[in-house]
């Protein structure tokens, strides 16, 4: 349980919207775990709809835009893991205008921080049309789509006054997270022992997020210098972590003015690489998870490809799992996040990321909380 303590957000003074609601995600993770953990007394009828809606289905659509987008490509990885359920990613924006072209007869999942999203909102209408079971994940329980859908599962991020999302995406992954655990328990693919006991490392999350909120800052503002005058910077990660990598690149660009790109760690090599220079740094995620097999295989090959890295010079911001001692010899900085399990280590990881981002911006001068030519909800094509 996350409560109110000397340093918490409700009681510190934040020089902007952007840091304090990076400060409030543990509260925001806590409340909206609270709500749908596996084996909670409310969280059976709380997702027998979206269980009625996709619990049988085979295939599902997840369509977003933006860095609601880049939860779903995290969520992809998740239900398809834990649930057994094969999923596409559309860009909300594409997806009604091929809509003869998309998978037959799929659940449709949207997500949204408004619910109100132009392109997001239409994709959920033209599945509709075509008869389809949809489900919406917003942070307004009463909103467009909230209220249109088959089935809604809002976060309880609660008021996000900066445009950059921070705690909207972080409370976006623990409900996609229960999602998969639920349909997994639905579709007999694991125990409620199971499920409980992945829900008790995802009660962790919060707490492990504040305990290290503190020395993230202090380190992202000692290593701002190196980056300041970066000409692009290429973020890396594989699996669910590749959605992280380009939820990183997101919020430099839309928060710093800084060209950033995300790709999976394994296409470097395949055109990428003719940018990395000591002026185009790499930003890799080389987190792990001990206990799983498929998690250590892909570590071993990024930590291959920063040695490849370091031997070509490039300069490297890496995330580590706390306790690595070998990330650190091949990097720059080594941010170390706590050990968690691999899917759940994406809500850990991405947070250090909106601390760059936001330092960033500020050694830039740049009003974070309304950079320019973007708004906080995209209502209009």
């Amino acid at each position: 349980m996350i409560e109110s303590t000397p340093n918490s957000p409700e009681t510190t003074a934040f020089p902007h919207a952007m840091l304090r609601e990076i400060y409030e995600q543990p509260q925001a993770l806590a409340a909206t775990i609270e709500h749908y953990i596996p084996g909670g007394a409310s969280t059976a009828e709380t997702f027998q709809p979206a269980v009625d809606a996709f619990g049988r289905r085979e295939r599902l659509v997840i369509a977003a835009s933006g860095s609601s987008r880049h939860a779903g490509l995290a969520g992809e990885i998740m239900l398809e893991d834990l649930a057994g359920i094969p999923v596409d990613v559309e860009y909300a924006s594409e997806y009604t205008y091929r809509s003869t072209h998309t998978l037959h007869n799929p659940g449709v999942l949207v997500i949204s921080q408004s619910g109100e999203t132009a392109d997001t909102l239409a994709a959920l209408r033209e599945a509709q049309a075509r008869g389809l079971a949809t489900v919406a994940i917003t942070n307004n329980a009463r909103s467009s789509m909230a209220t249109e859908a088959n089935a809604s599962l809002p976060t309880f991020a609660g008021i996000e006054k900066a445009i950059p999302a921070t705690k909207s995406f972080t409370t976006q992954l623990a409900v996609l997270y229960s999602l998969a655990l639920h349909l997994a328990r639905f579709r007999g693919r694991m125990t409620l022992q199971t499920a409980e006991a992945h829900g008790r490392e995802l009660q962790e999350v919060p707490s492990l997020i504040q305990s290290s909120l503190p020395g993230w800052q202090k380190q992202i503002e000692a290593l701002t210098p190196q980056l300041a005058n970066s000409s692009t910077l290429l973020y890396l990660g594989r699996a669910a972590h590749y959605a992280i990598a380009r939820e990183g690149a997101l919020k430099l660009k839309e928060s710093a003015y800084l060209n950033a790109e995300g790709y999976p760690s394994g296409e470097l090599k395949h055109g990428p690489n003719a940018l990395v220079s000591k002026s185009a740094p790499l930003v890799m995620i080389a987190t792990a998870d001990a206990g799983d097999p498929d998690s250590l295989l892909r570590y071993s090959k990024v930590l291959q490809l920063m040695k490849d890295m370091r031997t070509q010079g490039a300069r490297i911001i890496a995330l580590a799992t706390e306790g690595d001692r070998e990330v650190p010899q091949y990097s720059d900085s080594c941010l170390f996040i706590p050990a968690s399990n691999d899917l759940l280590s994406t809500i850990l990881e991405v947070v250090p990321l909106q601390l760059i981002a936001y330092v960033l911006a500020i050694s830039r001068g740049i009003d974070v909380d309304r950079p320019r030519n973007l708004v906080k909800a995209v209502v209009a094509e």
